[in-house]
């Protein structure tokens, strides 16, 4: 029931197509990557969270697009600062090969795109999820390629 549970599953029940590197200290990397974005960003602005600001707070859509701007620019930053300072980082979070990291960023890219983050202090978030949107697997993950997409 929870993304990073399933995506290890995933890594264990089909280690052909891997989302995690081979080694422990380049697996631990891969996972606190990922974590800065599914603990650290996703929980802060997902719908959840947003309803609860809306109702029963009374938070109105300026300020809860300030909260979701806020949280994200935090998460982001952080996530910037180890992937730019890290010789791990490819052309993707980890390596030259898309990843579990990557399956976390991309679609919170997306929601700070929707919600006019200012992405442009993120030239390495934004560099890693072009190259991932470059892929089918990503192009096929979109929500606009869903079957219910209106």
């Amino acid at each position: 029931t929870q993304s990073l549970a399933i995506m290890e599953y995933l890594d264990e029940a089909y280690p052909d197509r891997p989302l995690l590197p081979a080694g422990s200290a380049e697996r631990a990397r891969v996972r606190a990557l990922a974590q800065v974005v599914a603990c650290d960003v996703h929980p802060l602005n997902n719908r959840r969270t947003v309803l609860y600001l809306e109702d029963p707070l009374g938070v109105d859509a300026d300020g809860r697009g300030e909260w979701y701007r806020h949280w994200v620019a935090l998460g982001f930053a952080t996530l910037e600062a180890l992937l730019a300072d890290s010789s791990g980082t490819g052309t993707f979070c980890h390596g030259e090969t898309p990843g579990l990291a990557d399956a976390c960023l991309v679609p919170q890219v997306y929601n700070a795109r929707r919600f006019e983050c200012d992405l442009s202090p993120y030239p390495t978030i934004r560099r890693i999820n072009d190259a991932c949107l470059e892929l089918p697997a990503f192009q096929q993950a979109t929500p606009e390629a869903q079957p219910d997409a209106a």
